[in-house]
């Protein structure tokens, strides 16, 4: 499926002369973002009297301006009648609340049963947006808040917005350990040297930054709140694992489990049961794609981490 406009040309505004390529571009395309026109205008899908152009160049006013919109095919993904629990929804962006135990989006060897399978089920549209519409992602034994964009606009907005750090996702987690305070872990991450399932902190990985906020200190753990400034595999969990706090019960990071003393019966058997990591994604913000109106979103611990 392509864009309506493929192959039609449009002239920029003489009173828009001297500004840049991208920005008047962004005003006379309202649906798509900024980034999205500066991506197309690097690839060369955009030339300006013929030519291909910097985001950055300055017009002149009268150019004619054609766009050669790439195609988009529709996802292979299945669409699967499942549960989905939905938090909000309007025509640009489903907030829904993902549970233990489901995936974000097919991997290998995971074809089906996951988030996306049912987002496309509820929404068959998004078959044609990438990844289903899906912009960030959850382990599969965390659960908590997602946001999944119903249109290119929206999408291509968020995006941004986790680009630029305007997006907030907060979560929930206890960890082993007693600890005193809050803090903020900057340390890269990469993938493990020989475990090619487990990240770690490596000199050479990726930036990531992860804030942490002790809400409550119990003998042998600690219970905290965290905010991600980016958004890497596993980030919370090897954060914390490099600081010596790993999550409770992460059966990747988190080592031998220590059981809180003086339990009754009923909580050391629950305790001893829990045998995924105790982490919530608990409170999503960020700006709606269309009315530009900043919305919170917050979904209670689950029944197993209370």
């Amino acid at each position: 499926m392509s864009d309506d406009s493929t192959g039609i040309p449009m002239i920029l505004p003489e009173e828009q002369a001297g500004q840049r390529l991208d920005a008047v571009l962004s005003q006379l395309l309202p649906e798509t973002s900024r980034s999205r026109i500066q991506t197309l205008v690097r690839d060369g899908r955009i030339l300006v009297d013929g030519v291909v152009e910097k985001p950055s160049a300055r017009i002149r006013g009268g150019e004619q301006v054609e766009i050669n919109w790439p195609e988009i095919e529709p996802s292979t993904w299945l669409a699967q009648d499942l549960p989905l629990h939905i938090l909000y929804e309007d025509a640009d962006i489903l907030v829904v609340h993902k549970p233990a135990g489901q995936l974000t989006h097919p991997g290998a060897g995971h074809a089906d049963g996951t988030l996306v399978n049912a987002v496309l089920a509820h929404v068959p549209d998004n078959a044609y947006l990438p990844r289903g519409g899906i912009v960030h992602r959850l382990d599969k034994d965390t659960t908590g808040l997602l946001v999944v964009a119903k249109s290119e606009m929206a999408r291509q907005s968020l995006i941004d917005q986790l680009g630029d750090h305007t997006m907030h996702r907060e979560y929930l987690a206890l960890v082993m350990g007693p600890m005193t305070g809050g803090g903020r872990v900057d340390a890269p991450i990469g993938r493990h040297a020989h475990d090619r399932l487990r990240m770690t902190v490596r000199d050479d990985g990726r930036p990531a930054q992860t804030e942490y906020r002790l809400v409550e200190r119990f003998p042998r753990h600690s219970y905290l709140r965290l905010r991600l400034a980016t958004g890497r595999t596993h980030q919370i969990r090897v954060h914390m694992t490099h600081i010596g706090h790993p999550l409770v019960g992460d059966p990747v990071y988190g080592g031998r489990m220590m059981v809180p003393q003086g339990l009754d019966e009923v909580a050391l058997a629950h305790w001893r049961q829990f045998r995924r990591q105790a982490l919530h994604a608990w409170r999503l913000r960020l700006y709606h794609p269309e009315s530009g109106a900043l919305m919170t979103w917050e979904s209670p611990l689950p029944e197993d981490m209370t």
